[in-house]
């Protein structure tokens, strides 16, 4: 059952989500699969913000000016799509990472546990049905500019949720044979 979990997983872009909101209740439910994801000696360096409602456009706009101040290749189309972005889905969940304290294993393993935790989440929409996404742009990098993150805190990128039509398109890989050498 689970393999056909995984290979069912897709990338859904916001611009393709309907106006259809997910409700809390499904985001809780990512959330909780997201907290089960393996952590070595249990630092659980995942951390999110979940922006929704009203807050979707003022991510938008803090993006959009944030651009604004930082490119060197403005683009006002771009600004644009940057501004807009965050209002095509229902909820944008903010990847983060708290790096351990006292620095017990090494920081990879912690951004490696976030990311299984991103996946944790991936499949449980793909159970739910929900379209989702994770988008890493440069922008991530100001995130404590809007978000209450700690000094420790590393923003990973965003997590799009939304709910959609039709049907995603089947997935291709070459064959596992291909990559794994038997000694």
């Amino acid at each position: 059952m689970i393999l056909k979990t995984i290979q069912e997983r897709r990338s859904v872009f916001p611009a393709q989500y309907n106006q259809d909101r997910v409700s809390k209740e499904e985001i809780v439910q990512l959330l909780e699969a997201a907290n089960w994801a393996p952590t070595h000696r249990k630092t659980e360096p995942w951390r999110f913000y979940v922006v929704t409602g009203n807050q979707l456009e003022n991510l938008g706009d803090f993006l959009a000016d944030t651009y604004r101040k930082t490119t060197t290749k403005f683009s006002e189309f771009k600004l644009q799509k940057i501004k807009a972005k965050p209002l095509q889905a229902s909820h944008v969940i903010v990847i983060c990472m708290e790096r351990d304290l006292k620095e017990r294993v090494p920081e990879w393993e912690e951004v490696a546990a976030t990311a299984m935790a991103v996946q944790n989440m991936w499949l449980m929409a793909t159970e739910l049905k929900l379209g989702s996404y994770w988008s890493s742009p440069t922008l991530i990098n100001q995130m404590g500019d809007f978000l209450p993150m700690k000094e420790n805190e590393t923003c990973l990128g965003f997590f799009y949720v939304g709910n959609y039509d039709g049907e995603t398109p089947m997935g291709e890989r070459k064959p596992i044979e291909d990559k794994v050498t038997w000694l």
